[in-house]
């Protein structure tokens, strides 16, 4: 995982945003005569990119394009949750950027504050935007002074489900990994996703919110094993609620909802209250009888069948959660097996018919999209078997 540079000057209270680059306005033509040689100045229809905005300081009024990223709380430190005021927003080309060398400070004015401002609006992360204003330095950091204008894109919001996924490998996330399988594989993939902002179990509900967003229906989410879209005003714990489902079973390793494992938003989905109740801590398998008010899901007395479009999600999320949970932090050291009826061990299986569905239901865009919510806001790790599907085999 990237690490952040060393603090070095606050900018809360300063008004400031960053902005980060966006690839849509290369090779347009120069309309100013102030513009550094290569470098264009942006025109009514296309905007800069961060990029060209980084290298075009010059004080002149331009659009630029860039992805919400952040807020910078000093020169080299861009903050991605527990937003403590107002003042700026982070802009990059890519939603999931972290080099501060490739984001534009941007100042916000009072006018703009309530409406973009990260604190009020934590949903604006990951949104394209165009903001208009003077290319300057701002605080010894390339940035935009004087902001007159942002305005959400028509390609807003990476993190909308509609949009396309994003790319399956983040950078040099996974930097260290190349050569390796077995147990140094799992050992080195442990060290990376372990690096990661631990959520409260009341938190989890504001992360589901948005992890599971129905890409057709924004006021929704979709319950993992049913499928069904459901009001996010409707959980809770009564009948016909949705609640918060560990797909590794809380029960498997005795963790409940202790903060780490418990609260893991890589396994935690919405579900009907009365599915999840069937479901249980039942370990994974085929056959059985079928599930209430779930359709294509069945279940025995020691095992839970999912529909068919989810079984590979259940898979990936079950070889997370064995990898990212070794018994070094104080969490249980949870393993994968092949057998069912594993009880309070911290014991899940079958893996064998895990691995199948993983091969049978590859990862999907709204998987894709919620692996990339998790990083970009809410956890800041990754699921590798998501971004790399052909993991599964090289450790399983």
């Amino acid at each position: 995982m990237r690490t952040r540079h060393t603090l070095v000057r606050s900018l809360a209270g300063l008004g400031v945003i960053t902005l980060a680059l966006t690839p849509t306005a290369v090779g347009q033509e120069a309309t100013r005569s102030t513009a550094p040689t290569g470098v264009q100045a942006a025109t009514a229809a296309t905007p800069l990119t961060v990029a060209q905005a980084i290298g075009t300081q010059t004080g002149a009024t331009q659009q630029v394009r860039g992805y919400i990223v952040g807020q910078p709380t000093a020169t080299s430190t861009v903050i991605r949750s527990g937003f403590p005021d107002d003042y700026a927003i982070a802009l990059a080309d890519s939603p999931s950027e972290t080099s501060t060398a490739k984001m534009l400070y941007v100042q916000l004015p009072t006018a703009l504050r309530s409406q973009w401002g990260l604190k009020s609006h934590p949903t604006n992360l990951g949104k394209q935007v165009d903001a208009t204003g003077a290319l300057s330095a701002y605080f010894s950091h390339p940035g935009m002074k004087n902001t007159s204008a942002i305005a959400a894109t028509g390609t807003t919001d990476p993190g909308d489900p509609t949009d396309p996924p994003p790319s399956s490998d983040p950078g040099t996330y996974y930097d260290g990994t190349d050569g390796l399988s077995g147990a140094a594989f799992k050992a080195k993939l442990n060290q990376i996703i372990s690096h990661q902002t631990v959520l409260s179990y009341d938190g989890v509900w504001d992360a589901l919110k948005d992890t599971d967003q129905d890409p057709a229906n924004s006021n929704n989410v979709i319950e993992v094993y049913s499928g069904r879209s459901t009001p996010k005003t409707n959980n809770g714990g009564d009948v016909d609620n949705w609640n918060r489902e560990h797909v590794w079973a809380k029960s498997h390793g005795d963790f409940g909802t202790t903060p780490g494992p418990g609260t893991d938003v890589h396994h935690l989905r919405p579900e009907d209250v009365t599915v999840n109740a069937d479901r249980g801590n039942l370990d994974f398998d085929n056959g059985g009888s079928a599930v209430n008010q779930c359709s294509d899901c069945w279940r025995d007395g020691d095992s839970f069948e999912p529909r068919d479009a989810v079984k590979g999600d259940v898979a990936r999320m079950i070889f997370y959660m064995a990898v990212r949970y070794e018994g070094t932090d104080g969490a249980p050291n949870l393993e994968v097996n092949d057998q069912v009826g594993n009880g309070t061990a911290p014991y899940i299986g079958k893996v064998s018919v895990l691995k199948q569905w993983a091969q049978q239901d590859p990862p999907d865009a709204f998987e894709k999209r919620r692996n990339e919510v998790i990083f970009t806001t809410w956890q800041h790790n990754r699921n590798p078997f998501i971004d790399h599907p052909e993991w599964v085999g090289s450790i399983f």
